[in-house]
């Protein structure tokens, strides 16, 4: 159960941003409905997980592999429920998903994964990435990609943090 009530989806203030949500994304997912206690908030957050989401070139499997290891490094259960189905809808397999806790002992990723995934593992758990990695993730990406990971990392380490701190779940009734 989440920590503090979910926010109220007819307040006036948050009611045009919740018609949008609904016209972009079909429901008001729980996580929205908590940002929705900050329409402002809520608002550059829809804003930036959009273009993360639907405007980057980052092919969606790998944004999907990254989501889904995030989840599982930071012990964030309503991302990975949200980004399963994605995932396998952008070619990840269910071997791929269910070898995310040990993906370095894994044969089933290929190198650009492997190295997407070490430079998430060191973004998530280290902060630092270090220069081995680094350059591991340069040498399969183009800039522009590798730009548009590290935003993806980055988002998705917000997103499991604001999840877990405030205790969203997706069996939450609202």
């Amino acid at each position: 159960m989440a920590r503090i009530a979910y926010a109220d989806l007819n307040n006036p203030e948050a009611k045009p941003l919740v018609d949008r949500i609904v016209a972009e994304r079909g429901a008001v997912l729980h996580l929205y409905q908590m940002l929705l206690h900050s329409p402002p908030i809520a608002s550059g957050w829809l804003n930036y997980l959009t273009a993360i989401r639907q405007q980057s070139t980052l092919p969606g499997g790998l944004r999907e592999l990254v989501i889904m290891r995030i989840a599982v490094l930071n012990g964030a259960p309503y991302e990975a429920e949200q980004h399963a189905p994605i995932a396998l809808r952008e070619g990840i397999t269910q071997t791929q998903l269910d070898d995310l806790d040990n993906w370095q002992q894994s044969k089933n990723y290929d190198a650009t994964q492997r190295a997407v995934l070490a430079y998430t593992d060191a973004m998530t758990k280290e902060i630092h990435v270090s220069p081995e990695v680094f350059a591991a993730v340069k040498a399969v990406l183009t800039e522009r990609l590798l730009v548009e990971l590290t935003a993806t990392v980055g988002a998705y380490n917000m997103v499991s943090r604001f999840l877990e701190a405030l205790q969203i779940h997706s069996h939450d009734k609202r």
